[in-house]
């Protein structure tokens, strides 16, 4: 098994234990791979729920840039309803995770077809 597979099966894992949802393998495998080598970064593979700079880093270049929302005050409830899913006590909060909830969060599963 390839380290990128050893990851994906830890965030479809994180996915069911911590957030109740069972993973579309399919799915998670393309936003997994669309986080590039950001996963292999110990600092860059997970998002602070807490840090305001980091949650405007993923409105900008995630959903605005790559799933192309518009700019406005959804995309916050958005990101606030995710980190309350996975749930903000949780320390390690992986960016693949926390990607693909918000695209299925927002219904643009289809960007990844």
């Amino acid at each position: 098994m390839s380290k990128r597979d050893e990851l994906i099966a830890k965030y479809a894992a994180d996915l069911k234990e911590k957030c109740g949802v069972t993973a579309d393998m399919d799915l998670l495998r393309k936003v997994t791979i669309g986080c590039g080598p950001a996963i292999y970064n110990k600092d860059a593979a997970t998002v602070s729920g807490s840090d305001q700079k980091e949650l405007a880093t993923v409105k900008n270049n995630f959903l605005i840039k790559k799933l192309g929302l518009a700019n406005t005050n959804e995309l916050d409830k958005g990101i606030d309803a995710v980190m309350e899913q996975y749930g903000r006590s949780n320390r390690s909060k992986y960016r693949a995770v926390v990607y693909y909830l918000l695209t299925v969060h927002f219904g643009k599963e289809a960007i990844y077809n």
